[in-house]
């Protein structure tokens, strides 16, 4: 069938920021719909908020638009581009909930926009979950006893007739968002209250409990002719109650009979069938292992993030073949590398796949660490092998989190086996960690089945691999022999930990298992779709990939997404293998994030789903012979690496390794800046206690204090006495003994820059310095920043960039660098470089038009920069980022910003003033200062002058202020009025009174700190379960002031981020 003729310009809406729930597997797809209708000849208008994305590149779409995701937004540019189709089910929940909006207000027939992929009414069938029980009635396909309710008293009656515990299911939410388990009334109001504020329709499913039945999804693909294939399917190892995206899981499915897989599918054909979905749909079902019942549970008539997993798993790219479904082609009309055309695809393969997700509760004190049906984790790692025990280890230790094997982590092994048990009473991220353990102690497989609802046979594995680590301690200290490195190798053991195991270094056991002939084998999985293929590594089968003879560069991808370590880097890795194909290099891949562009078929030309540890990165170096590698574009993942690669003889492309370890070793970097002429805040670093508490007495308070070689602002803290200096430095060392404690001077309410240069070793280029909004104290992920700057002044600026200059060429930089600075009466201060990629590569570029981490690629392969045309640049309009947290997702956590990185993701707002930028960049991230209204004020002592200035802009605009009496007291004895509101331990009403009610539209509160006597992170929380705009800084204050005032004189017209380029001067 030949693509739609009646269609010219098809819009895409992006997924937004990266959220708990909704990460870079959208950008993925998003991606990969882009080059698909493109491909076929149609006109592409991208529209997304987030600047961290490939899908954004202003190559990507023929019109790309970096906007708030807003219904408002969305029909200011359906009107300005007249698309003649929407295709709304590559953008996550996002782009379904827009398009629903979009479709409901008339707007989509207003400008007569056809909806392709998935119409309005099957988004509704499908989300709404009233209309989806509806159709699996008609469908007579049984699902949980249920009953949709509109309010918190409805779901009382209706968990009062179904039994507790029930599950709360809110519709139109992604990640489960607002979701969760009640086990009595108490619980059951909470959880309603807030599933049904999050609800985009305000309605909540109140379901029974199928809590430990097994939960199995399905990946259908469907075409305009009604023809069908299952991609993939997937067999969650947690049982039902643990959300899929905090879930350990497998594909194909392990021990889930061939009649029942039939079961699932024909079910799911019916109700694929009925929703009317053209592309991808990820249905989810229970199965109870006692009496056989299935149901099913939801589905998502979109791609979604089990799309993404399923996709990197078959090598069948859901989201390519989705977009050309969508746009008029048929299975019939696309190769199948096995049996001719997709539509006879059958899931293949003889290889196991494991998918396993990371947190970050470590980043959030007071989290708990416990896992529900609302979704937790920021990331996941997918790994390959021929067996579960080998692909299982390979995602170990995938996951970066210091654990090489299952064992000994943490303190587990010292436990008991009784306190092992109740610490497997509930779900947590350390189960499997913990049932290793238990096993260990002598619990059995049926004790620990009973516990978790694991299945027995995932369990039994488990046993096994402990039985095999036993026997291995039993050689601990002296010589082992090769049937045993053998069989250890086979079942996944990675040479790290068998080195831990042993008493030996790694290099030791690489060594002997190479002398025995023992190396890792490729095999390839092939792509349908494409001719095209993906490797993994086994050590149970021979090697089956060739290699060629051509030049070709290794680019070192970052791992699983987590906080401090995104979406960002994966865009600076896919500029990389862009660039070297361009340079006539063959470009190799490595990376285990099935989430991200990077690890699509057709980034790179070679890739290789593999773990990022010396092991796996060394044995792809000797099979492929690279002309060298790119470590400084993944993040700090390839840097922890750099060294060891390089003593294996790898040669690493760009700035050396020395260089590196030079910025991160604080001592050296203070001699380079005092011979420079630099400044720097006052500064040492201890190992013990007793020598930081020497270098604090010679310093003064207050401190930062960090350990070094953290990315993310892992372990950073501003310590303000002697008390709380001792806390700290005893904490850190009892974590982490052997790591180095940087102290620094810290400098109160010092503005913070940004200079992110491209350097060759010789020369430096700076596109702009980005100015943060907050003041020093906050990490500068988290900080909101411009550019260009707004109230640096030129001289500062030149400072900054000389500097910058100085210390890339000082440094012998060959790539790319990030420079972080404290403006503080009236000196200029360096607070550290970053001689690799960093987090605002993409937000530069996309802002400034320059394609840095491209040109950075050119630099390391010879170009210099006095050949690239660079020049400076003159700018009409400013970008605002505002960072996205994910509190809402963790209730109980206080919603402070502080020096460690708590964002998930970013946003761009884009206008010619900076007020308007700072705006949008707030509508943005889900949190519109209001236009009018009533704004509660409450600051600590220690910044009541600094909210002078914006109390009294937003008096000035006509709004009703609130205060508690201090605040109340001091604005009034500067001549602003406020009315005062009591706190919550002075009587009602008081301030959770108010915002329960929503008589405050803003809140804008600085945290009381340590020292107060009464806890207030309660108003910061309820500003989050209300919905309600607030900040915890000042700075972030007067720009929402300054916002407010903007967006009052109107939006303004949209315009392409190809546009805002053009518009870009040279100087």
């Amino acid at each position: 069938m030949p693509k739609l003729n009646d269609i010219d310009k098809i819009l895409i809406i992006g997924s937004g920021p990266i959220v708990i729930g909704q990460a870079c597997e959208f950008d993925y797809s998003g991606t990969q719909a882009c080059k698909a209708l493109r491909a076929l000849g149609y006109r592409v208008v991208l529209v997304n908020s987030n600047p961290a994305t490939i899908m954004t590149d202003p190559g990507m779409a023929d019109v790309t638009y970096i906007e708030p995701l807003t219904v408002d937004s969305l029909e200011r540019i359906i009107a300005a581009e007249r698309p003649d189709a929407i295709l709304p089910n590559l953008g996550g929940q996002t782009g379904l909930n827009l398009t629903s909006e979009l479709h409901r207000a008339g707007i989509l027939d207003k400008y007569g926009v056809r909806t392709i992929g998935v119409q309005a009414d099957a988004i509704e069938r499908g989300e709404d979950r009233i209309a989806f029980k509806e159709t699996m009635n008609a469908l007579e396909i049984p699902m949980p006893l249920s009953e949709a309710c509109f309010s918190v008293e409805e779901a009382e009656a209706v968990a009062s007739r179904l039994g507790y515990p029930v599950v709360l299911r809110p519709a139109y939410t992604l990640g489960g968002t607002g979701g969760g388990i009640a086990w009595n009334v108490e619980e059951l109001r909470v959880i309603a209250a807030r599933g049904l504020a999050a609800s985009l329709v305000g309605h909540v499913l109140v379901e029974e409990s199928v809590l430990g039945w097994e939960e199995l999804e399905l990946e259908v693909v469907r075409d305009a002719g009604g023809r069908m294939v299952t991609v993939c399917f997937i067999e969650n190892v947690d049982a039902m109650g643990v959300h899929t995206g905090d879930s350990f899981c497998v594909a194909p499915m392990l021990t889930v009979p061939k009649e029942l897989q039939e079961r699932l599918q024909d079910y799911s054909y019916r109700i694929v069938e009925a929703i009317g979905v053209i592309g991808g749909t990820n249905i989810q079902f229970a199965h109870n292992p006692e009496d056989d019942r299935v149901v099913v549970i939801e589905i998502n008539p979109r791609t979604s993030r089990s799309s993404a997993l399923a996709s990197k798993a078959t090598g069948f790219p859901i989201a390519l073949v989705s977009s050309m479904l969508a746009g008029g082609l048929e299975l019939t009309d696309l190769p199948y590398w096995r049996d001719g055309t997709l539509d006879r695809y059958t899931p293949s393969g003889d290889y196991v796949v494991v998918k396993f997700a990371r947190w970050a509760f470590e980043k959030f004190p007071g989290a708990e660490d416990r896992l529900g049906t609302q979704m937790r984790a920021v990331g996941e790692v997918m790994s390959i092998g021929k067996t579960y025990k080998e692909a299982y280890q390979k995602a170990i230790r995938s996951l970066e989190i210091g654990r090489y094997g299952l064992g000994f982590a943490s303190d587990f092994h010292s436990l008991s086996l009784s306190t092992l048990r109740k610490r497997l009473a509930e779900p947590t991220s350390e189960r499997q960690f913990l049932m290793y353990e238990a096993l260990r102690k002598g619990a059995t497989v049926e004790e620990l089945h009973r516990i978790t609802h694991i299945g027995r046979w995932f369990i039994q594995q488990m046993a096994e691999l402990v039985a095999l680590e036993e026997e291995i301690l039993q050689h601990r200290g002296r010589d082992f022999p090769d049937e045993l490195l053998i069989r250890a190798k086979k079942d996944g053991f990675a040479d790290r930990y068998l080195s831990q195991l042993l008493g030996l270094n790694e290099e030791e056991i690489r060594n002997r298992r190479k002398a025995i002939g023992l190396v890792q084998a490729w095999n390839a999985i092939p792509v349908s779709g494409a001719d095209a293929e993906y490797y993994y590594s086994t050590y149970n089968a021979p090697d089956t990939v060739p290699v060629s003879g051509n030049r070709k560069v290794m680019v070192l991808g970052g791992g699983p997404n987590r906080i401090g370590q995104g979406i960002e880097f994966d865009y600076t890795c896919v500029h990389a293998a862009f660039a070297l194909r361009d340079l006539g290099y063959e470009s190799i891949m490595v990376n285990c994030n099935p989430e991200t562009v990077s690890t699509d078929y057709d980034t790179s030309d070679r890739l290789y789903f593999e773990p990022l540890t010396v092991e796996d990165v060394l044995s792809i170096y000797e099979k492929e012979r690279p002309e060298g590698v790119i470590v400084q574009f993944g993040g700090q993942t390839p840097l922890n690496l750099a060294a060891e690669l390089q003593a294996a003889g790898v040669k690493i492309l760009g700035t050396a390794p020395e260089s590196i370890d030079l910025a991160e070793d604080r001592k050296r970097f203070a001699s380079v800046m005092e011979r420079l002429g630099i400044p720097e805040p006052e500064s040492g670093s201890a190992l013990s206690v007793e020598k930081g508490l020497a270098i604090a007495s010679r310093i003064g308070y207050p401190l930062m204090v960090r350990p070094s070689y953290v990315l993310g602002g892992r372990g950073m803290e501003v310590v303000y006495d002697e008390a709380s200096f001792l806390r700290y430095m005893t904490a850190a060392i009892r974590v982490a003994p052997e790591r180095t404690i940087l102290i620094d001077k810290f400098l109160e309410n010092a503005v913070e820059a940004e200079a992110d240069a491209i350097a060759d070793g010789e020369q430096a280029y700076v596109p702009s310095v980005m100015e943060h909004i907050e003041l020093a104290g906050i990490h500068s992920g988290d900080s909101a920043c411009v550019i260009p700057s707004v109230t640096i002044s030129p001289d500062h600026l030149a400072t900054i960039e000389d500097y910058t200059r100085r210390i890339a060429v000082e440094l012998g930089v060959v790539g790319l660098m990030n420079m972080q600075y404290a403006i503080c009466g009236g000196t200029v201060y360096v607070l550290e470089a970053n001689p690799r990629a960093s987090r605002t590569v993409p937000l530069v570029s996309k802002v400034t038009g320059v394609s840095m981490a491209r040109i950075a690629t050119e630099v390391m392969l010879g170009a210099r920069l006095a050949d690239t045309g660079l020049c400076r640049l003159r700018y009409r309009h400013f970008g605002v980022k505002e960072a996205v947290f994910p509190f809402n997702m963790l209730p109980e956590v206080d919603p402070i910003l502080s020096p460690e990185m708590r964002s998930t993701g970013e946003v761009l707002g884009i206008a010619d003033s900076y007020g308007l930028a700072f705006y949008k960049a707030q509508l943005a991230a889900g949190f519109a200062p209001p236009l009018e209204g009533t704004v509660l004020i409450t600051v600590a002592d220690r910044d009541k002058e600094l909210v002078l200035e914006p109390a009294r802009k937003l008096a000035d605009l006509g709004f009703r202020i609130l205060s508690t009496a201090g605040t109340a007291r001091f604005l009034g004895e500067h001549g602003i009025a406020a009315e005062m509101i009591r706190k919550l331990q002075e009587g009602r009403p008081h301030i959770l009174d108010a915002l329960h009610n929503h008589e405050v539209q803003m809140v804008i509160n600085t945290p009381a700190g340590k020292d107060s006597a009464y806890d207030d992170s309660y108003i910061r929380k309820a500003a989050i379960r209300y919905r309600i705009p607030y900040v915890t800084t000042t700075a972030a204050a007067l720009s929402a002031a300054e916002g407010i005032a903007a967006a009052r004189g109107g939006i303004g017209d949209v315009r392409s981020i190809q546009m805002y380029h053009s518009d870009i001067e040279a100087m």
